[in-house]
């Protein structure tokens, strides 16, 4: 069984040059939290005393304003950072997708990135074999994939990295924001790749801005303040008190349809 069990973690970046001072706000942008005080070293506390306990099935949607801690918190469930302070124990293999682009070579073929980035994901070279076909069909790409990746379009890229990344079998995955930074019409082709690949996973962990991402791929959330845990509960709870808003007002009906949520009914009930 999957599970994430993180107790009273803090992560702690320290700024050893006191001359970099000038460098603090742009640290913070990067990794959430606040500048600790009573030391004459500089330490940007990215995260403070936070505790989850994730278990197989949850589908989370991690939500906060930019540097709030998101992306820090991220990292620390998949192993690139170790708690300063406090435990973070993950059981199962984790594939973490912070950026689509991360793991290819723009000097080698499309192919070639096929096999390393599914490496980078915790796939074997045989499983990704045998995904070529499926990949192939899905980004349209033909005999591009025969070239190097520097010659592709951004649009290219694109394709390539999300027919990858929705190829995986992953038992914890690890979505960012940017997941869903691509070109509307493509992302409607891929949406029901994004579908299956969370019913493939074990336990999702989802960051992004979009309510109408989280509504179809979560049913909790996390809300993040200042690299600490402001709140935790079901997805609409949690989004109504950070937005301070319903977060499924201003969807249409169809998204509503396609996301399995009932209609926002006005006051009057809806009369």
């Amino acid at each position: 069984m999957v599970s994430i069990d993180v107790r009273n973690a803090y992560v702690d970046f320290p700024i050893f040059d006191a001359k970099t001072r000038s460098l603090k706000k742009k640290v913070i942008g990067k990794v959430g939290g606040k500048i600790g005080t009573g030391s004459r070293i500089p330490i940007i506390e990215a995260l403070r005393d936070v505790t989850i306990s994730l278990k197989e099935g949850d589908r989370v949607g991690l939500v906060g304003h930019n540097g709030a801690g998101k992306s820090t918190l991220l990292r620390l469930l998949s192993g690139i950072y170790e708690p300063t302070r406090g435990s973070a124990r993950v059981v199962g293999k984790v594939a973490p997708v912070f950026d689509l682009g991360v793991g290819m070579d723009p000097e080698i073929s499309g192919l070639e990135n096929i096999m390393i980035r599914g490496l980078f994901l915790g796939m074997t070279r045989k499983e990704m074999e045998k995904r070529v076909d499926d990949i192939t069909e899905f980004t349209e790409l033909g005999d591009f994939l025969q070239m190097p990746l520097r010659t592709y379009s951004t649009g290219m890229r694109v394709r390539l990295a999300l027919g990858i990344v929705t190829s995986i079998d992953p038992e914890i995955l690890i979505l960012d924001e940017g997941i869903g930074a691509v070109d509307a019409a493509f992302m409607a082709k891929a949406r029901d790749r994004l579908k299956d690949l969370v019913r493939r996973s074990g336990l999702l962990v989802f960051a992004n801005h979009s309510d109408e991402f989280l509504a179809e791929f979560c049913d909790s959330a996390i809300w993040m303040d200042e690299g600490e845990v402001k709140q935790q509960g079901s997805l609409r709870e949690v989004l109504t008190a950070y937005k301070g808003r319903d977060p499924f007002q201003n969807l249409s009906p169809e998204a509503l349809e396609r996301i399995g949520q009932a209609p926002v009914l006005s006051g009057n009930g809806g009369e």
